[in-house]
């Protein structure tokens, strides 16, 4: 087993001259019984914008601090020790712009196993340990409380998580064998695996007391008086009763059962290209019959690895793009030349008018009135609409009075006037230039000087969809991916003819909706589109030329992809495919592919077959009577090699013709609009690690490489 007071952390240290310390207080309190406790305070010094975190030197302060308790519990000076942090943050967990910095596999081993001596004494002190939750503990800072006796939560908190298989890690400073011996294996795979990879999900406090991470709760008023109080009466024999704590019969019957049903979903939602999950999952599973310092060991040698593989430092690059370059778009005007929106106009009541109208309502709290020429669908469009409000009240998620507001805010007509006192005005009409231009000429002399209009076209010219504006300058492009409340990216196209004002309205709607927002040049396809034209244009030429659906989608399977191409193509629809195929084509045409027997399979309806739990079962019989008759087959590899050159070909040249700013821009489209996994970092950093930004045009996206290190 692992001696951890014997490894020497010096050259560790020696990375860690800019850390941003937080630090170990300490004070003695006599409790009611006349028991003593030591309560540590973390605090890095600053306000809670800047979390406390735990590097080298903050776990080294506090391994000393442990020891010396230790020492003082063994002298009978003190009964228990307790942990908490500053105003509203217990920790943050590791500083993972310090990780991303570790330069070799024996540095992070280093790493793993200082949070391990660390935070691992809380167990060893000879007296009980509890740590009061007293603000958000995430990661490292979730599993200082997991190391501890016993725990308290201040019932505010709002987040509290184990992370880390979202950036490319595990729970490694004991998170994965403490938890689940702790709430049982099915909690700790929710806590572990499920929440992080939906979209990052956190617990809150009454969360974490309900599953029994907390063994307490109490409100924030007397949160740390009354923490006291209950430890007090622990330490005068009050018996802790944890209902989730694993027994016999789960750990022989249940455990690994439930691990492997876990693996399932994870296959079947992410493929096998994600390392961290399954490395997880093996913790996990291996929990069941390991002891802790066994546990510890193999968390020191898995954590490690991935700290130094690529996944890691790819992943730290997309969370640094989602989290900072999301938050100052480039390009973007100042935010002061922006317009208030206090109405909002809608044109049309399809599907996509309907998912419009619903952010905006509840997102801005105005006035959305839609308009379209037939009242029927009208009709239907405003019943979807009052019938998704009253559902988000049926759940609780909005109270009565709301549900009154924003019902009594959503209106329908079929005249155009309603819009002249709307401020922005967008349409959700069919995908063809003509009818685009019309529908706002025309409600271009219904509204006022000061209106903007936006277009949410996928793949047309913005600047051709104003061709018969008379003030052109108001229009922007404002293109939202399906699902609209799901998706988080809009791509924002400043067409030449756009002015500073109107860019600027659309950049702050989009902030005001909780949209992530990239400018972009007017071009075919923006950014998204276009990229997802050359990989889907790929695919069906191959199918087109001989190659089986199943060929084509087993090709690209090494992207990590959440979905293969024809699956793609089912969920966007086969006839948006097609005109998105025929759109690129046309601008394009030495490099798309348009695909006559794309529209044939737009008219017979599908491709993908799925089972009544909608699992894909394999691909339909008549769409592949469709496009048989091609004699030039290819391999899974050659297809592969087409769609990496061709995606490293296509970005370089948007850069080159500047449709946004930079690689990174990129990226963050992809991230957010396409679902390019973000344990890739994005298309830019994967096309550079296989060598198809290198044979494509001699270079690279980003150098140095966004890659672990090679030593």
């Amino acid at each position: 087993m692992t001696n951890y007071d014997s490894i020497d952390f010096s050259d560790l240290i020696a990375l860690s001259t800019e850390e941003v310390v937080t630090h170990s207080f300490s004070r003695d309190i006599t409790l009611s019984s006349g028991k003593v406790i030591a309560l540590v305070t973390l605090d890095n010094g600053m306000d809670y914008k800047r979390p406390n975190t735990l590097g080298p030197q903050g776990l080294l302060e506090l391994d000393r601090l442990l020891v010396s308790l230790s020492d003082r519990a063994a002298a009978g000076e003190i009964n228990a020790v307790a942990v908490t942090g500053k105003e509203f943050i217990l920790a943050a967990g590791a500083d993972l712009s310090r990780v991303s910095d570790v330069p070799s596999k024996e540095m992070a081993v280093k790493l793993a196993q200082l949070g391990h001596r660390a935070l691992g004494r809380l167990g060893e002190l000879g007296v009980p340990s509890f740590v009061f939750i007293n603000g958000l503990a995430l990661g490292g800072g979730l599993e200082v409380a997991l190391n501890a006796t016993y725990r308290t939560v201040d019932a505010t908190v709002s987040a509290i998580a184990l992370p880390e298989v979202f950036l490319g890690l595990i729970p490694g400073w004991g998170g994965a064998y403490l938890l689940p011996n702790l709430i049982g294996i099915e909690n700790a795979l929710k806590v572990i695996i499920e929440n992080p990879l939906k979209n990052n999900r956190m617990l809150k406090a009454a969360d974490a007391f309900e599953l029994g991470i907390a063994d307490a709760m109490f409100g924030s008023a007397r949160f740390l008086e009354e923490s006291l109080q209950w430890a007090d009466s622990v330490l005068n024999g009050h018996e802790v009763h944890r209902p989730h704590q694993p027994g016999k019969v789960e750990r022989l019957a249940k455990w690994n059962l439930a691990v492997n049903i876990a693996r399932k979903s994870v296959e079947e939602k992410l493929g096998t290209v994600a390392t961290a999950p399954y490395v997880a999952l093996d913790l996990l599973e291996q929990a069941r019959k390991v002891d802790k310092e066994a546990a510890f060991a193999r968390e020191d040698e898995a954590i490690a690895s991935l700290i130094v593989g690529d996944q890691f430092q790819a992943s730290m690059y997309a969370f640094d793009l989602v989290q900072k370059r999301a938050k100052k778009p480039a390009g973007a005007p100042d935010p002061k030349l922006a317009r208030p929106v206090g109405k909002v106009g809608v044109i049309g009541a399809g599907l996509m008018a309907r998912q419009f109208a619903l952010l905006f309502v509840r997102k801005l709290k105005v006035p959305v009135v839609l308009t379209d020429i037939n009242q029927t669908k009208l009709d239907e469009a405003l019943s979807y609409i009052h019938a998704e409000i009253q559902s988000m009240h049926d759940k609780g998620r909005i109270s009565s009075d709301e549900n009154k507001r924003l019902q009594a805010l959503v209106s329908g007509t079929t005249s155009p006037a309603a819009f002249s006192d709307a401020d922005w005005i967008i349409e959700a009409v069919f995908e063809e230039l003509t009818v685009k231009q019309d529908v706002f000429a025309n409600i271009e002399q219904y509204i006022t000087e000061d209106a903007i209009l936006a277009t949410n076209t996928s793949s047309l010219s913005v600047n051709e969809i104003g061709a018969k504006l008379k003030h052109p300058e108001r229009l922007v492009g404002f293109h939202f991916f399906n699902p609209v409340a799901v998706m988080p990216l809009v791509e924002v196209v400043n067409s030449p003819q756009t002015n500073e004002v109107s860019l600027a309205t659309a950049m702050e709607t989009a902030k005001k909706l909780g949209k992530t927002a990239v400018i972009t040049t007017d071009s075919p396809g923006f950014v998204v589109n276009r990229l997802l034209a050359r990989l889907l244009g790929e695919a069906m030429h191959a199918v087109d030329t001989g190659t089986s659906f199943k060929t084509v989608d087993d090709s690209v399977a090494s992207f990590g992809m959440p979905m293969a191409p024809f699956e793609l193509l089912d969920l966007v629809g086969l006839k948006v495919g097609a005109h998105v195929l025929d759109t690129h084509h046309a601008a394009f045409p030495d490099r798309f592919f348009r695909s006559d027997n794309l529209h044939k399979l737009a008219e017979h309806g599908s491709i993908i077959v799925r089972g009544r739990t909608g699992k894909i079962t394999g691909y339909d019989r008549g769409a592949e009577a469709i496009v048989k008759g091609g004699t030039s087959p290819m391999t899974a590899d050659q297809i592969r090699l087409r769609i990496e050159d061709g995606l490293a070909d296509e970005i370089h040249r948007m850069l080159e013709e500047k449709v946004v700013t930079a690689a990174q821009d990129i990226d963050l489209c992809m991230i957010m609009g396409a679902g390019w996994p973000f344990q890739m970092g994005g298309a830019t950093p994967f096309l550079d690690r296989i060598g198809a930004s290198q044979r494509v045009f001699g270079g690279t996206f980003h150098n140095p490489l966004i890659a672990g290190p090679k030593n």
